[in-house]
C-alpha cells in the first residue's frame, strides 16, 4: 500500500525541500532595499488612496463572468478528451454540439460589445 504512494510522497518532500531551500537562500543572500512604495498595502491592483466606495464598471464583471463560463467549458471538455474512445461517437457528437453552441454565444457576446473594455 505504501509503495503506491511513495512517488507522490517523494515529490512532495522534494518540492517542500526546494521551496524551503530557496526561501532560506533568499533570507541570507537577497537584497533588502525597503522604501515607501514597497511598504504600502497593495490590493487587487488598486493603489491604497482609492476610497472605500470605489465601484467597478459593469464591463469588469461581464468579462469576469465570461472568463468563468469559458473556463468551465474547458473543465467539461477535458474528461471527454481524455476518454473519447471509451465514450464513443455519441460523446463526440454531443461535444461538437456543445462547442458550436458556445461559439455562437461567444460571437453574440463579441458582436454586442461585451468584450470592449470601457
Amino acid at each position: 500500500m505504501l509503495r503506491s504512494y511513495l512517488p507522490a510522497l517523494v515529490l512532495l518532500i522534494l518540492g517542500g525541500a526546494v521551496g524551503l531551500l530557496f526561501g532560506v537562500l533568499n533570507l541570507f543572500f537577497g537584497r533588502r532595499r525597503p522604501n515607501r512604495s514597497k511598504q504600502d498595502p497593495y490590493e487587487c491592483g488598486l493603489p491604497s488612496e482609492v476610497q472605500r466606495g470605489f465601484r467597478f464598471g459593469i464591463s469588469f464583471y461581464l468579462i469576469a463572468m465570461l472568463f468563468i463560463l469559458f473556463d468551465i467549458e474547458v473543465i467539461f471538455l477535458y474528461p471527454i478528451a481524455v476518454q473519447l474512445r471509451a465514450f464513443g461517437t455519441f460523446a463526440l457528437t454531443e461535444t461538437i454540439v456543445f462547442v458550436v453552441l458556445l461559439m455562437v454565444a461567444f460571437v453574440y457576446v463579441w458582436r454586442r460589445g461585451a468584450l470592449e473594455w470601457k
